[in-house]
C-alpha cells in the first residue's frame, strides 16, 4: 500500500475517532431512530449511531395481549424509530421504548385536534368505575359515565368505536378525559333542529331509553332527547325509574309538552296504557268498604292504593277517634293493608276520600 494511502486511511480514522457523540443531542422524550442489532434475553439492542448501544426492554415493545414474541413485531437489522425513556448515564445505557413512539406522537396528534376542536373516534378498551377507558392513536383516555351515550347496556361496550370530544388533556400527567356524549350532540344539532319542527303535541312516537335517573328517563325519538319524567312513567307509585326501564329498552311514548326555545320535550308512557281512574268507574261507590294498601304517609293524612294506579286519600281526622290530632305514622306504615270506607268518589276529578275509623266503629 502506498504511503500517501496510508496516510488517508489514518487521517479517516482520526476524523472518526474525534467526531463528537450524539450522546449529547439525546434527550427524555426525544424520538430517535436506531437499528436492531439482535435480541437478547428480555431485551433488544438497538445501534443509534452513538459509541454505546442502547437498550430496548421486551415490555416496551408492545401494550397487546396476543403478541407472544418480540420478533412478531421487529425484526433484527431493521431500522425503526424510538422513544427514549432514559438517557445515558453513570447508572446505566439509553433505555428506549419502542410501543411509545406511538403514543408520543399520538399525544402531539390529540392536543392538535383538541385544539381544533374536533371530534375524535376512539375504542373502549376497558370498563372502569364511574366511566369507560378508551384509546385513540395509541393513547388512553377516561369518559366519565356523565360524559357516555353508548348504545345499550354499558357492560357490553368493550371493543365498541365510539366518537368523542377532548375536555381536558395534559400530557405530562399522562391525563385525557373525554366526551361522548358533546360529541354526540354537536353531531346531531341539525338533526335535532329539524325533529323538532316535525313533531306535535300528543303526537305518540318510538325511541330508545339511552340514560335512566332518579328523576326520570331520557328518550332518543329520532336525533333529540325528550324527558320522561318519573311520574309519566306508571299509573302506580315506583320508586325509582329503573323499576321499569333500563337502558336500550325500545318504547312508545306521548308527546305532552314541546319548547322549541330551549328544545326541551317532555314525555309520557303511562298515557299510552289504560288510565286506571276510568278503569275504576262502576267498580267502586261512596258507602264501599275495600281493601287498600298505604303507600305514602304525609302530615295531612295518608294515601292508600285501592286499585292499581289509583291513590285515595285517608285524611288524618279519619284515622281515628282516640286523638284530636293523630300522627298518622302512629298508627300505619307503608305497605300496611287496611279495610277502610269510601266517604267520597268523585273518579272524574281524581279524587276520592277514605275513612278508617268509620270501618273500626262498626266492627266494635
Amino acid at each position: 500500500m502506498a504511503i500517501e494511502q496510508i496516510l488517508d486511511l489514518e487521517a479517516e480514522f482520526t476524523k472518526l475517532l474525534n467526531k463528537p457523540t450524539k450522546n449529547q443531542d439525546f434527550q427524555l422524550g426525544q424520538i430517535i431512530t436506531g437499528k436492531l442489532l439482535h435480541f437478547e434475553k428480555d431485551t433488544a439492542l438497538i445501534d443509534i449511531g452513538s459509541k454505546a448501544e442502547a437498550v430496548l426492554p421486551f415490555k416496551e415493545i408492545n401494550n397487546k395481549e396476543d403478541i407472544e414474541k418480540p420478533t412478531d413485531v421487529l425484526s433484527a437489522g431493521e431500522e425503526y424509530e424510538f422513544y427514549i425513556l432514559r438517557e445515558p448515564n453513570a447508572k446505566g445505557p439509553m433505555i428506549l421504548s419502542y410501543k411509545r413512539v406511538a403514543q408520543a406522537r399520538g399525544w402531539v396528534k390529540l392536543e392538535e385536534l383538541k385544539t381544533k376542536d374536533e371530534t375524535i373516534n376512539g375504542q373502549v378498551v376497558a370498563l372502569v368505575k364511574g366511566g369507560v377507558v378508551i384509546e385513540s392513536y395509541g393513547v388512553r383516555g377516561f369518559i366519565p359515565a356523565s360524559q357516555l351515550r353508548l348504545r345499550g347496556e354499558a357492560n357490553n361496550a368493550k371493543g365498541t368505536e365510539l366518537e368523542f370530544k377532548i375536555l381536558e388533556l395534559d400530557k405530562r400527567k399522562g391525563k385525557l378525559i373525554c366526551s361522548q356524549k358533546i360529541a354526540m350532540e354537536e353531531e346531531r344539532a341539525g338533526l335535532r333542529d329539524k325533529a323538532i319542527n316535525e313533531l306535535e303535541i300528543g303526537q305518540v312516537i318510538s325511541g330508545e331509553v339511552v340514560r335512566v335517573a332518579e328523576f326520570g328517563a331520557f328518550i332518543d325519538i329520532g336525533g333529540i332527547d325528550g324527558l320522561l319524567p318519573v311520574s309519566e312513567i306508571s299509573w302506580q307509585r315506583i320508586a325509582h325509574p329503573r323499576e321499569l326501564l333500563s337502558t336500550g329498552d325500545k318504547i312508545s311514548v306521548k308527546i305532552l309538552k314541546i319548547d322549541k326555545a330551549t328544545k326541551k320535550i317532555s314525555l309520557s308512557y303511562k298515557r299510552l296504557q289504560p288510565d286506571p281512574w276510568t278503569e275504576i268507574e262502576g267498580k267502586f261507590a261512596e258507602g264501599m268498604v275495600v281493601k287498600g294498601k298505604v303507600v305514602k304517609l304525609a302530615v295531612f293524612g295518608v294515601f292508600v292504593e285501592i286499585y292499581p294506579g289509583v291513590e285515595a286519600l285517608l285524611p288524618v281526622s279519619e284515622i281515628t277517634n282516640d286523638e284530636e290530632d293523630p300522627s298518622p305514622d302512629n298508627y300505619l306504615k307503608p305497605d300496611d293493608i287496611v279495610e277502610v270506607l269510601i266517604k267520597k268518589f268523585s273518579p272524574y276529578e281524581r279524587r276520592i276520600s277514605l275513612s278508617l275509623k268509620d270501618v273500626q266503629a262498626t266492627q266494635h
